[in-house]
């Protein structure tokens, strides 16, 4: 299928490219719920009924669990990135704070190609992902950066290119994940690394990431604005290392689960303790208040379904990591690469089993 003609924005005869705007037709843009309405890359929406705490207003410009598909005959495949700001975290690379990685493959079966590389300084980039590929069809699945805006972005094909939409997904179903910095991937080396993404290149539905680090909190504004959400296939809770203290986790989860509820009677909620923090053999209060949190999680989880609400699930997340969790952090809480692949292998067969229910 042609493109329109008001799509091809830009001839660059230096490199024998045409620009694309992945908002138009037929690329497909998963990951922000109000992408349709707003046309922003944002994870929440510009104006929203309920008022939002202050940072995760800023945070929900991080372009986390973003991503752009399509499939293409290219020969050539390149980036142009107007990003919000310029890379500056000490413990994540630039890669999977500013960064862009590219999968080839149909859904189930995309294997990773390549990272984006650019002078980590600067806030706008061009960057070539292939070159001089046979000729031959691809489904491309582009990761937008995890920790940074994105404001512009075009994609670059060689002159000759076809481009046709993706494939579909399962089903119209959204698997919604609220959380913390982990949740929004940090410190991934790279995007496609955030658990979110890969689990959604084991499960072939659209995740909304909604991670905000430091500030996923479960406030009740945002339980309001998720269940607006709509077709969710599952909510996961991931909030705990965030909560700020044992005693709010009491007073947030069941609010924070009565509110979606009212809007989503049905709609699978998994609720996920913290991971294990490295620090906990050598800190016993820390390693108490984590079993203690859990156990507040799983007694809500409990509750709700001795109250006859047979759609939620609880997950240990202290078993996600494994035995040598103390190896699978950049610095102690946040995962590596390792951890994150360890954390969505956890999560699989059980996200796998609630969505077959």
């Amino acid at each position: 299928m042609q493109l329109d003609a008001n799509m091809r924005i830009q001839q660059s005869g230096d490199n024998n490219l045409n620009w694309y705007s992945p908002l138009e037709k037929p690329f497909h843009i998963a990951g922000f719920g109000w992408l349709h309405e707003e046309r922003l890359y944002r994870r929440l929406p510009a104006k929203p009924d309920w008022k939002l705490p202050e940072a995760v207003d800023q945070l929900a410009n991080c372009t986390a669990g973003g991503q752009i598909r399509f499939e293409t005959d290219a020969t050539s495949l390149s980036v142009k990135v107007k990003l919000s700001g310029a890379a500056n975290m000490y413990h994540m690379p630039a890669t999977g704070q500013c960064g862009f990685d590219c999968y080839i493959g149909s859904p189930g079966e995309q294997l990773y190609y390549g990272t984006t590389v650019y002078d980590h300084k600067l806030t706008e980039y061009e960057a070539v992902i292939y070159k001089d590929m046979a000729q031959e069809s691809r489904i491309i699945t582009l990761n937008f950066p995890l920790y940074q805006g994105v404001e512009e972005v075009w994609i670059g094909l060689d002159r000759e290119a076809q481009i046709v939409p993706p494939p579909i997904y399962e089903n119209s179903g959204k698997i919604i994940v609220y959380g913390t910095s982990i949740t929004q991937g940090g410190c991934a080396a790279r995007p496609g690394m955030a658990y979110t993404n890969i689990l959604s290149r084991r499960i072939n539905m659209e995740f909304l990431n909604l991670g905000f680090s430091g500030n996923g909190k479960g406030e009740p504004e945002l339980a309001h604005i998720l269940s607006e959400i709509p077709d969710p296939a599952c909510l996961i809770l991931d909030y705990e290392g965030n909560c700020g203290s044992t005693e709010l986790l009491q007073i947030t989860l069941p609010e924070f689960i009565s509110i979606y509820r009212d809007k989503h009677p049905l709609t699978p909620i998994l609720v996920i303790s913290r991971i294990t923090h490295a620090k906990e053999k050598f800190q016993a209060q820390m390693a108490q208040d984590r079993a203690d949190r859990k156990q507040i999680q799983n007694r809500a989880v409990e509750q709700a379904r001795e109250l006859g609400d047979a759609n939620i699930y609880f997950c240990d997340g202290s078993k996600l990591l494994g035995e040598e969790a103390h190896e699978c952090t950049v610095d102690g809480s946040h995962p590596t690469d390792l951890g994150f692949l360890r954390m969505a292998n956890g999560l699989t067969p059980v996200l796998q089993n609630i969505l077959a229910d």
